[in-house]
């Protein structure tokens, strides 16, 4: 999205903002955007700083109508909740505080529920500490996290085919502490789930495994149906955004690899808007990512979990999300899920992902 402020340097570790405000603008032939200036003048503070993605709330930056959702409820979402817990279970939706959880959970139909009853919920694997710190995430956080349940694989492969669902999201925190990243782990519980439903189409989303191509060629060779990893942001925010364990180049080679280990491999993955990204940037990271022939690609807004995680600088507008979703289709994703509480496993996106993995499975067969 197109920013009006200059690109930071690193941000210091401590700075003082002044008083905050929102600014409505409206550029010819395109959507209005909500711009949140949380930064002191320089002559109004002797602590001022370059403008910046930096933390701290921003008291009058409030969220937009398009944003603002329900707390989630039901019959379904309480039983998934119920089920997931006595298994001991970590979810993405949960730990990362997704926006559409009772949307998924209660099966498509929002914070309440009455659906069409097809619940989906992303499995978090590998335990629910990371060994990075990213500074748009809210799952905690931890040099030593305690060790993977050498169960995990089993316990989740029985609980989803138990389910009966015929589509499901694994992802995890970051291992760095693990020789092979969790790969190995991951890979388990692909083919325990494929082995006790065949049928089951798997989408993983990883992490980078600090850029080791092995484990990628690993998880890739496990059975799953769908590589995702996300790049997250633009180039110029990576460090600012990003643990600088991970990389901008080191993500398109975990995905470029990904997709040349099998034929028919989808790829995905997924950029956060609202963190100071200008077009121009947005535009050649979907480029960068059609070089390498990634299939689907997601797009949403990057909301702040704490005070102490980055600053949202712009809420962008759902017609500017429909913008994003022509451009990139028209650069040949097969799927773009582009809106303002859209994330990496997004229910929409899967339920198409569902349908064209299968009919690229089919292609496949014909063709040999």
């Amino acid at each position: 999205m197109q920013s009006s402020l200059a690109r930071p340097p690193p941000p210091p570790p401590l700075i003082r903002a002044g008083p905050a405000s929102v600014t409505y603008r409206a550029r010819p032939r395109s959507a209005p955007v909500v711009r949140c200036h949380g930064e002191a003048s320089p002559a109004a503070a002797a602590g001022w700083a370059p403008p910046g993605p930096y933390t701290g709330r921003d008291p009058e930056a409030k969220k937009p109508a398009w944003l603002r959702q329900r707390a989630a409820q039901g019959e379904k979402y309480a039983k998934l909740r119920e089920s997931l817990g006595e298994l001991k279970l970590n979810t993405v939706c949960v730990e990362a505080q997704c926006p559409n959880i009772g949307e998924c959970w209660n099966g498509g139909g929002g914070a309440g529920g009455e659906g069409d009853g097809i619940a989906t919920a992303t499995i978090m694997l590998l335990g629910d500490t990371c060994t990075r710190g990213c500074r748009f995430c809210a799952v905690k956080t931890s040099n030593k996290p305690p060790p993977p349940d050498a169960l995990e694989p089993l316990k989740t492969a029985v609980a989803v085919a138990s389910w009966g669902v015929d589509y499901v999201v694994l992802t995890s925190v970051d291992r760095d502490d693990i020789p092979d990243g969790g790969s190995g782990h991951f890979a388990e519980t692909v083919r325990a789930l494929k082995e006790l439903k065949p049928e089951i189409l798997v989408e993983c989303l990883t992490s980078d495994f600090r850029g080791d191509l092995e484990a990628v060629a690993s998880l890739a060779n496990s059975g799953l149906d769908v590589y995702a990893h996300n790049i997250e942001t633009v180039r110029s925010l990576q460090r600012v955004v990003r643990d600088p364990r991970a990389g901008y180049d080191q993500s398109l080679a975990v995905l470029k690899h990904a997709k040349a280990l099998k034929e028919g491999m989808v790829t995905k993955s997924s950029i956060m808007l609202g963190l100071g990204e200008t077009d121009k940037e947005v535009k050649q990271t979907m480029a960068d990512l059609r070089a390498i022939d990634v299939d689907i690609l997601t797009l949403g807004q990057y909301l702040q979990p704490t005070e102490r995680h980055l600053r949202v600088r712009e809420y962008v507008t759902p017609e500017k999300f429909d913008f994003w979703k022509e451009y990139g289709e028209s650069l040949g994703f097969v799927f773009v899920a582009s809106g303002p509480l859209v994330r990496s496993s997004y229910r929409a996106g899967e339920l198409f992902v569902q349908n064209f993995v299968r009919r690229k499975k089919a292609e496949l067969v014909s063709a040999a």
